[in-house]
């Protein structure tokens, strides 16, 4: 099976429009588009979009940036460490974030129930990666969870990094939103459902920086199996691969991004406000076959041997109730989600990966 690619010119076309005076809001051919954005999510966690306004030349631009970051000595990078802020902004080290999959025993025991070919790369240790969080948007004024919401880190000697930064998470936050919009309505809600909901939410552009010189055996765990705490996240195409994705059915597959398409990934907080409809889905980078041929392209062309991944987290806003919305409350599974602030649930489960001092149990 493979992820279908979604278009979302048509929409985002259709959304620059005047409102229609019949009172109608989409087409059929628009309610089919959004059908498609709401059942891929839900059967595989994952979708491949389309959107005009991020190109391949804009992805790259960023690429490059965080090559050049990452290429940088360990010593210059932990300046910009910010532990005390549970690494939300600046850099997170290599060997800080625990994949969940090394100390959730439920999660462990689900493992083991899976067929060998199905179970993920076991991974040894804490993730071999590093990581740089920019927070994109507006932040609130007046929040109970200012450390959530801190003002960003800047590396000396790159006067191209906020620029370069905000342009692109404003890019893909554009996307994220269209596909939210397209979502609640394929699910049945009212179509700002989501969208209000993440205004002036922790949105973080939060690329990952793993070193191939180092870490190039097959089998070699950048990230342990896991789901994603936020809302919805999105990649640009990282320029070696390696990412598996597990689909709700169980089915274990390596997502292959076409050049200039973008891939957005279920979060838990979707799951929260859909009950369980739309699950947060799982996923890992494990260096495959694929990521060794690519090395030795890059190796021949002299490039750079660090895989950057251009993540970004959608986040609900932290002070906002995460609870099942319209019609999921009437869900046999409503009673799962109770009501919890997005930002109480975030600490709760950065606590458990390690990015937060204290411990707490994730719910």
């Amino acid at each position: 099976m493979q992820i279908p690619v979604i278009d979302l010119a048509p929409y985002l076309e259709f959304c620059g429009k005047p409102p229609n005076t019949d009172g109608k809001e989409f087409d059929s051919e628009l309610q089919n588009l959004c059908s498609e954005v709401s059942r891929t999510l839900k059967e595989t966690g994952a979708l491949l979009v389309k959107d005009p306004r991020c190109t391949a030349e804009d992805n790259d631009r960023f690429l490059n940036m965080m090559e050049k970051y990452f290429e940088m000595p360990d010593d210059f990078k932990r300046r910009q460490e910010r532990p005390q802020l549970h690494y939300q902004v600046g850099v997170t080290p290599e060997g800080v974030e625990v994949p969940r999959s090394l100390v959730d025993a439920q999660m462990q025991e689900k493992l083991r129930a899976m067929p060998i070919e199905l179970q993920p790369s076991t991974p040894t240790g804490p993730d071999p990666k590093w990581r740089y969080m920019w927070r994109v948007g507006p932040r609130p004024s007046n929040t109970r969870f200012k450390e959530l919401n801190s003002e960003p880190v800047i590396p000396e000697g790159f006067p191209e990094w906020k620029d370069t930064m905000d342009s692109w998470g404003y890019k893909m936050i554009s996307a994220i939103e269209a596909v939210a919009e397209m979502a609640a309505v394929g699910f049945g809600l009212q179509k700002d459902a989501f969208t209000s909901l993440m205004k002036q939410g922790p949105h973080l552009l939060a690329p990952t920086g793993s070193d191939l010189r180092r870490h190039s055996q097959i089998g070699t765990v950048f990230a342990g199996y896991h789901y994603d705490l936020n809302f919805l996240t999105i990649h640009g195409r990282s320029r070696f691969p390696g990412l598996n994705i597990w689909l709700r059915d169980g089915r274990k597959m390596e997502v292959k991004v076409p050049v200039g398409c973008l891939l957005i990934q279920t979060g838990k907080q979707i799951e929260w406000m859909t009950a369980g409809e739309c699950i947060a889905g799982m996923h890992e980078v494990v260096v495959t076959e694929r990521t060794t041929d690519a090395i030795k392209l890059a190796s021949q062309q002299n490039r750079s041997l660090w895989r950057v991944s251009s993540t970004l987290f959608a986040h609900i806003a932290s002070d906002a109730v995460l609870k099942p919305l319209g019609h999921f409350t009437d869900s046999p599974l409503a009673c799962k989600y109770p009501s919890i602030s997005a930002g109480e649930y975030v600490e709760q489960e950065l606590a458990v990966i390690n990015l937060k001092g204290n411990k707490g149990d994730a719910s």
